[in-house]
């Protein structure tokens, strides 16, 4: 099966590569893209013998920077090289500072074996649900074992893969545990077909975000009287509503600081023109070298890797991504781990378990729709000590479903 699909899909770029060309030479930033992506871990120094960790973009970065760091904490030994999909995801891991970090190539041999050659591997580690034919297929060759950390299975997945068998089980043979969050995820994947020894439950390590102590390097200080409310992740469609409800708000409560920071950097422009619309006066925090004495209505985060300190300033967080099944929800976990009431949509997919666990303690709101934003944050701004007393819920169910980071560090010992 490896000859046709590296057949079929050396057919399908060499088909593709007019366009790419073409795109390439009209856009600069897809001329940036592909640029990034051939150049692979080139940038790195030679390794030998590293434990190669995969990550998407730049929720799985954030969960990468908790397992880098437990494993450190731990003793590992061998140098870590960590990869990303996305660009966003590459500049937060840059942003973090996190070991040998590079971009994956293209999922083609001519591309991914100098990254094999460079790396030297002994294993590699993939965070979620991220699989890829072609690397899988070089790590069975090379015997290099595969570990599948954190991993999650949506009903979409279970759908597309329940069509191909087959594919998913030649795919998956290099991986030798799978060590996922929820037993519910786990029962996916067995009924795909995948043996039973090898699935295992282990917990979210986004539950761990607490146990890992970083050094922050911002800390937004604001005036003494301000009420913070945080809205993080927010995709399209969500900003508008955010506004609505912000601008109403503000009336009832003089105090009251509206930050917002969109899912992907790139759409901060286009926030910034809908917030304009509103007629308030607002800020890019680009441009704020202090926030103690800034007097806006509204701060919009256009730098990457600050939302967690914004968190920690909040009365109440809205995370985005749930009005809509194609995104599936963000992180709910850092606002509730920071002991704060988080407000989501009700198409949590890719968060299930942790959806299902704050709503089961409190210290999560799942909204309808987002029409009830306003009612909602304006009851628990009116009511400070239930706010409390939910963001307490919400970080005693975080600190409760902590200890898988330890479990699967054992398991990338041992495996």
């Amino acid at each position: 099966m490896d000859f046709l699909y590296y057949i079929l899909t050396g057919g399908l770029l060499l088909l593709a590569a007019p366009f790419l060309v073409l795109r390439a030479l009209i856009s600069s930033s897809f001329r940036d893209e592909m640029k990034g992506r051939m150049e692979g871990a080139n940038s790195l120094p030679e390794l030998k013998d590293t434990l190669w960790i995969h990550a998407s973009s730049v929720g799985e970065v954030r969960l990468a920077k908790i397992l880098i760091a437990g494993l450190i904490r731990e003793g590992e030994s061998r140098p870590i090289a960590l990869s990303t999909f996305t660009p966003t995801g590459y500049a937060l891991a840059q942003e973090e500072k996190l070991p040998n970090v590079f971009r994956l190539p293209l999922d083609f041999p001519f591309w991914l074996n100098p990254v094999f050659d460079r790396l030297q591997p002994s294993k590699l580690v993939l965070i979620e649900a991220e699989l890829w034919p072609a690397l899988l297929r070089q790590c069975k060759h090379r015997t290099i074992p595969v570990i599948q950390v954190n991993g999650r299975v949506s009903e979409k997945s279970v759908l597309r893969y329940g069509k191909f068998p087959a594919f998913l089980l030649w795919m998956t043979e290099s991986i030798k545990q799978f060590s996922m969050r929820s037993q519910t995820d786990a029962d996916r994947f067995l009924q795909l077909g995948v043996e039973k020894e090898k699935v295992l439950v282990t917990g979210n390590i986004k539950f761990d975000v607490t146990s890992v102590q970083t050094e922050d390097t911002f800390h937004p200080e604001w005036k003494t009287d301000s009420l913070i409310a945080v809205f993080g992740s927010t995709r399209p469609g969500e900003e508008g509503p955010i506004m609505e409800a912000l601008v109403k708000l503000q009336k009832e409560f003089p105090n009251l600081i509206g930050v917002i920071a969109p899912r992907h950097m790139e759409r901060c422009r286009e926030v910034e023109d809908l917030i304009r619309e509103f007629e308030v006066n607002y800020a890019l925090l680009s441009n704020q070298d202090d926030l103690k004495n800034w007097t806006d209505a509204v701060l919009l985060v256009d730098s990457l890797g600050k939302l967690n300190a914004f968190y920690k300033s909040a009365a109440v967080a809205y995370v985005g991504g749930g009005f809509n099944p194609r995104f599936g929800g963000h992180n709910i976990l850092e606002p509730a781990a920071l002991g704060k009431p988080v407000l989501f949509g009700k198409f949590m997919n890719n968060f299930e378990e942790e959806a299902k666990l704050l709503k089961q303690s409190g210290g999560g709101l799942q909204l309808q729709n987002i029409e009830e934003l306003y009612d909602v944050l304006k009851r628990l701004l009116m009511n400070p000590d239930e706010c409390q007393k939910l963001g307490q819920s919400a970080g005693k169910t975080v600190k409760a479903n902590s200890g898988a980071l330890r479990r699967n560090i054992e398991i990338i010992r041992s495996t």
